[in-house]
């Protein structure tokens, strides 16, 4: 079995941070994204993987390289455009051959991996496998309608009006059935090949298409807000480890990781927290669910349910909290102003002024 894993979308919903950056290498934990799902891959027993990648392919390539570091041999498939998921299929034919492949949204993250799926896929080898979950905002996903069995009945890209709360979770596992239903959909009203329409192609024709319920945690971490959530979810398996220096006048209290060259003084940190290596933490409060990258420089400021990438300052600001501040960013305070009013009244007018 291979690995097709997509990361060549550009990251509009996190923008200005995909501006400059690739979405799949946003860090959560300070760890990117995508190399969770790369090592619940690995830990799947799979080895040869496919990355898919569009613009941010050079940055995809300096961070993951070979695949080595993964365990895994990776093979880099350009895609010109993103024009859906089935056409990352089509793009990468020759990549995949005739082998059976789990096919993984590199900006996804689901807790405890995928190995119990992909052992499931083997032990039952349906034409296609898909991952679903229930959802509170299903008109945001491909959403699945199950019949009274339990079987696929239909499935839609985005509905205006969901049939269920069932939504795909972006983990599929496909036999070689699925080139001939990616040959055979048309682009959508997006103008996408959709993977929820090649699969329903399959349930139409009649393979053998099985839906799985996970209970697990997954996010699709496309937007700030399920960034940081996941940033949470991560953090609450953080094991305390102080690596760096924390000086007597400081305070760590539950899970705090510090990685080596990393200094604490005069601070409080409430953890679940991580801090980089080379980063400097002044006079300052951390709060519970915050990640800070290496080499950054908290002075004087308040920070909680944060993530704060590489090299960037937080100096003499009150609590910063639910942000997510991009590499080498300056977030300082501003000198204080004068109180001032101007004004331009009508006739009889009448103004109170509040000190």
């Amino acid at each position: 079995m291979k690995a097709l894993v997509l990361s060549g979308g550009v990251g509009s919903r996190l923008r200005p941070i995909t501006h400059t950056s690739a979405k799949q290498l946003v860090p959560v934990a300070n760890k990117p994204v995508l190399f969770y799902g790369l090592e619940s891959i690995a830990a799947a027993g799979i080895t040869e993987v496919g990355l898919v990648v569009g613009e941010t392919a050079a940055e995809i390539r300096a961070a993951v390289g070979d695949g080595s570091r993964f365990g895994l041999r990776t093979t880099y498939i350009p895609q010109e455009r993103p024009l859906g998921l089935a056409h990352a299929v089509l793009v990468a034919r020759e990549f995949l051959g005739d082998d059976d492949f789990v096919m993984y949204l590199g900006d996804n993250f689901v807790v405890g991996g995928i190995s119990a799926l992909v052992d499931g896929f083997r032990t039952h080898r349906p034409d296609a496998q898909i991952m679903l979950t229930r959802v509170t905002d299903p008109s945001a996903f491909g959403v699945a309608e199950l019949d009274a069995d339990g079987r696929v009945r239909r499935l839609e890209e985005k509905p205006e009006f969901p049939k269920s709360d069932l939504a795909l979770v972006g983990v599929y596992l496909f036999t070689p059935a699925v080139h001939e239903a990616v040959r055979a959909v048309r682009p959508s009203g997006r103008g996408e090949l959709e993977i929820t329409d090649a699969v329903q192609w399959l349930v139409d024709t009649g393979r053998d298409v099985r839906p799985v319920e996970i209970s697990g945690y997954w996010k699709d971490t496309g937007n700030v807000a399920d960034m940081l959530e996941v940033n949470r979810a991560v953090l609450e398996s953080v094991t305390s480890r102080a690596e760096g220096e924390v000086d007597d006048g400081s305070e760590i209290v539950g899970a705090v990781r510090i990685a080596e060259g990393a200094r604490v003084v005069r601070s409080r940190i409430v953890g679940p927290v991580v801090i980089g290596a080379g980063t400097e933490v002044t006079d300052s409060y951390v709060g519970p669910y915050t990640s800070v990258g290496d080499d950054c420089r908290i002075v004087g400021s308040e920070l909680e349910f944060s993530i704060v990438l590489r090299g960037s300052l937080i100096e003499g600001t009150s609590r910063i909290q639910s942000s997510l501040i991009g590499r080498n960013a300056r977030v300082v305070s501003a000198p204080r102003m004068p109180d001032t009013h101007r004004l331009v009244l009508g006739d009889h007018s009448s103004v109170e002024l509040v000190p």
